[in-house]
């Protein structure tokens, strides 16, 4: 059997057209098809020394852990890129006694959790409630691959890097959070050191990781838009967008090693 090698150095995901807007801002993109594929992907090159590398974009057709996963799936299958990274943006937590977080602040996870998995029950029977409905959390976990963390924090601590970075776990769930109550009890309740919160970056990193071999290395970079509460607004889309693909830039093109 013929062995399976990387074709493609760092595969890109975003979702919203902000998203989009904001990875076709960083580089010069030619978009093509695939045969027997109706998604639109965009190429591109960056150097790095005397030598270019390759990269691929892909907008995956809804929000969602599903069409994340899927999407990711695609990519990895057809085009197999070393590292898949999803860009955009995300609700952060401005928890107290921690570093306070600012619109357009990063969040790098270093752990996905799936906080949405569980099952609906009596108040009376779970710890969770809200009004006359209980939770039971079934919560999963994924972590990042520990083998890239060291080129992130060289990122983070970079003169060249613009943006204030938080490293620690993402949580992901199968709708917009737009609820106090919620972030308090269902997320932070289960996982105090959560950064931030998304739809998405579970599937990504699910898809990641159980692919066949070789594995890209995923990696999530999003940036704060909001807060998950009553006061979410749309105003900081495009800022949040573009510090995403900022940091996500200078990290694959001058960190990430590509052997």
């Amino acid at each position: 059997m013929e062995k399976r090698t990387y074709l493609t150095d760092v595969a890109l995901i975003s979702v919203t057209n902000t998203e989009f807007n904001a990875v076709m801002h960083f580089h010069d993109w030619v978009s093509k098809t695939v045969e027997g594929d109706d998604q639109v992907y965009q190429f591109a090159q960056f150097d790095r020394g005397d030598r270019s590398y390759t990269l691929i974009h892909a907008r995956q057709p809804e929000m969602g852990m599903t069409s994340a996963a899927a999407t990711a799936t695609k990519m990895i299958y057809e085009f197999r890129p070393r590292y898949l990274i999803m860009v955009g943006i995300a609700a952060g937590v401005a928890q107290e006694g921690v570093t306070e977080q600012m619109y357009g602040d990063v969040v790098v996870p270093d752990i996905v959790w799936n906080y949405s998995a569980g099952k609906f029950v009596s108040p009376r029977q779970a710890d969770i409630s809200f009004g006359d409905l209980g939770f039971v959390p079934r919560s999963t976990h994924l972590a990042v691959p520990s083998e890239v963390m060291p080129y992130i924090h060289k990122a983070v601590e970079s003169p060249e890097n613009e943006c204030h970075i938080h490293v620690g776990p993402m949580a992901c769930g199968s709708s917009v959070v737009a609820n106090r109550s919620v972030l308090e009890k269902q997320i932070r309740s289960q996982l105090s050191s959560t950064a931030g919160l998304d739809m998405e970056s579970y599937g990504v990193v699910y898809a990641a990781v159980h692919a066949s071999m070789p594995r890209p290395i995923p990696i999530i970079i999003k940036s704060v838009c909001d807060y998950a509460d009553s006061q979410k607004t749309d105003d900081y889309q495009k800022f949040a967008a573009y510090t995403s693909c900022q940091f996500a830039k200078l990290l694959y093109e001058k960190y990430l090693p590509f052997g």
